[in-house]
């Protein structure tokens, strides 16, 4: 059966109204519930989430992606961090109350994960079990640092971090270096040849498709060891 799509509203306090995606798989049994934050250039409904989203609701697991502030306004500017944790907390509860008993995993897109994290790291998001980093922002381009991954040793969940091979903001031997620190906490999944928006060269001959299938495949067998 296709995955079930529900459009939602978030009322984040003092934030206003947010547009927030529940999708849900076919036979509507979830395995667990991703809450997917955006990245600073892109929203929710770019096309790289979409397929992503899709994927994880084939592999029975259910995702809740959710518009920041700056993306909701048509700002270019992303939010501040507490702006941006209070969107975050208001999405992991609603995920909560629209999949009660439904285990939670936190994270996203560059700086949704990363904001996600910071929430974590700042409180506990209730009923997360895990957070998940798809393409973790290490640092700016050409400025090779591990200093954007100082709070992760705040954060007391098990950490997925999916990167590429060729990702500006996240050299490889810096994301191992930082993987390895954090301990049994984290995992690493490479893809081989991805940027930072997980795009392959076209002569490694893989399509988008199968880098997705690739990607959600990495979640579901981390997810079930949680």
């Amino acid at each position: 059966m296709a995955p079930r799509s529900r459009s939602l509203v978030l009322d984040v306090p003092g934030h206003g109204a947010l547009d927030a995606l529940l999708l849900v798989p076919g036979d509507a049994t979830s395995r667990a519930c991703f809450v997917f934050a955006h990245g600073a250039g892109a929203g929710m409904a770019h096309p790289f989430i979409e397929r992503l989203s899709q994927a994880l609701a084939q592999r029975a697991i259910a995702t809740l992606r959710f518009q920041f502030p700056f993306m909701q306004n048509g700002t270019r500017r992303p939010d501040p961090p507490a702006v941006a944790h209070a969107a975050i907390r208001c999405a992991v509860g609603e995920a909560a109350r629209r999949l009660p008993g439904v285990p939670l995993l936190a994270g996203g897109k560059s700086f949704g994960g990363r904001m996600s994290s910071m929430a974590q790291a700042g409180a506990p998001l209730p009923g997360v079990r895990g957070l998940v980093f798809v393409g973790f922002p290490l640092h700016p381009p050409r400025k090779p640092g591990t200093a954007r991954a100082d709070h992760l040793r705040s954060v007391e969940l098990p950490m997925l971090f999916l990167q590429g091979t060729r990702d500006s903001l996240a050299q490889l031997p810096l994301v191992r270096e930082v993987v390895v620190g954090l301990g049994q906490r984290a995992t690493l999944h490479v893809v081989e040849g991805g940027d930072h928006s997980f795009d392959v060269p076209v002569r490694s001959g893989r399509t988008s498709g199968e880098v997705t299938a690739e990607l959600a495949d990495a979640v579901v067998r981390w997810s079930q060891v949680l």
